[in-house]
């Protein structure tokens, strides 16, 4: 299949092609997760975004964005990606939360948020697995108790990625007794405020990618509750509709990465049996798929529809081709793959191990790849339950 752009679209995608040549930092950003001085690098880079109205096209102008539509969006990530652009340090906030805003915020939370988070000002952390609750979130035991204007925090969290240098979170907690799938509320909260703990969790690599929060008698407005009260499971299941389906995970994320596989194994085929090619073949092959696949699902949003369970067929698909993708790319590279930038002679391009290691996360967060199966199986297929 191939798409076809309009006259509009083709115009577009070389407004952002020219912002991005001029744009780009020429040299690959310090990492987000290592250093506080990283963190504020890539801040700084999403404020230059927002500058130029690039910060997430798809919004209103009034919260600094330009009002497109997610086909447009589509091709901006395309052109983001194929410049080599930094990774987005606020992607919780402008890919997950910030559509959930838009579906379920004030008028008043939609101008206190969207626009600093737009502008890089406000960075988001997730805050909703915890120790006993990880892929099941109906499992949460964080409590939110009401007391006048104010919800008193306690419980909690870990694996919240962003969160050892982000300025805000967005969690799922529960009136104390209540069980399941009821009586929970999404909130957000400073991470800075009083009774709020941070313990960074280090990567096998020494980022620091996630962090454990204690809440002990944290205050915060009913106001920054988002959503109606007790509805939290309904409002975090459009957030994870967002994270598995739709915005997390751009498809030009994984076109850009087959076709440099694919240029590597050119390079190296003399060296290597028919079946790395194959798999080389398959990983482009799986990247087009996913990106028609996206662009159908945008293009029925556009036409009034909602992302339902199917996105959990999206997660699978995406975490599942990134771990073939990176795999089939460190086979090509041999034992030279394990080598790192700052190793002495000439090294690969290391952003392959770096990817890989990540890669391996995929089939857990945003759900494991195990839970998502039950529910395509429970709520797509009708299946019963063993």
């Amino acid at each position: 299949m191939k798409l076809d752009y309009t006259p509009d679209q083709q115009a577009f995608r070389q407004e952002v092609r020219s912002w991005m040549a001029a744009n780009v930092p020429p040299a690959r950003l310090p990492s987000f997760d290592l250093t506080r001085e990283g963190f504020e690098a890539h801040r700084d880079w999403e404020r230059k975004l927002s500058e130029g109205r690039w910060g997430m096209v798809t919004w209103p102008e009034a919260y600094g964005g330009r009002a497109l539509d997610l086909i447009r969006w589509l091709i901006f990530e395309e052109e983001y990606y194929r410049a080599g652009a930094p990774t987005r340090v606020n992607q919780n906030g402008i890919f997950l939360l910030g559509p959930t805003l838009m579906e379920f915020g004030t008028d008043d939370q939609k101008a206190r948020f969207l626009t600093r988070m737009a502008a890089g000002d406000d960075i988001w952390a997730q805050a909703w697995s915890e120790p006993g609750a990880g892929s099941d979130l109906a499992a949460v035991r964080s409590t939110c108790t009401r007391d006048g204007d104010e919800y008193v925090l306690n419980g909690q969290k870990i694996w919240s990625s962003r969160a050892v240098f982000a300025d805000w979170a967005f969690g799922l907690f529960r009136e104390p007794g209540s069980e399941r799938h009821k009586g929970m509320s999404l909130i957000l909260f400073p991470l800075d405020a009083p009774g709020v703990t941070r313990r960074p969790i280090a990567r096998m690599d020494g980022e620091l990618v996630f962090a454990e929060i204690f809440l002990d008698n944290v205050r915060v407005p009913v106001a920054d509750r988002l959503g109606d009260e007790g509805q939290g499971w309904h409002v975090c299941m459009a957030t994870a509709g967002f994270e598995r389906g739709l915005m997390l995970r751009s498809p030009a994320r994984y076109q850009v990465a087959a076709a440099k596989l694919a240029a590597m194994y050119e390079a190296n085929k003399a060296q290597l049996p028919a079946s790395v090619g194959e798999r080389v073949a398959q990983s482009w092959m799986d990247a087009e798929a996913y990106a028609l696949s996206i662009y159908s699902t945008a293009s029925r949003l556009e036409a009034g529809g909602t992302i339902g369970p199917e996105s959990s067929t999206n997660k699978i698909f995406w975490s599942e081709l990134d771990v073939a993708l990176h795999q089939t790319a460190l086979d090509i590279l041999g034992p030279r793959a394990e080598l790192v930038a700052q190793a002495p002679g000439e090294a690969p391009d290391d952003t392959w191990l770096d990817g890989y290691i990540f890669a391996l996360s995929g089939p857990i967060y945003a759900g494991s790849n195990e839970i998502q199966r039950n529910i395509i199986a429970e709520r797509m297929l009708g299946l019963p339950r063993a």
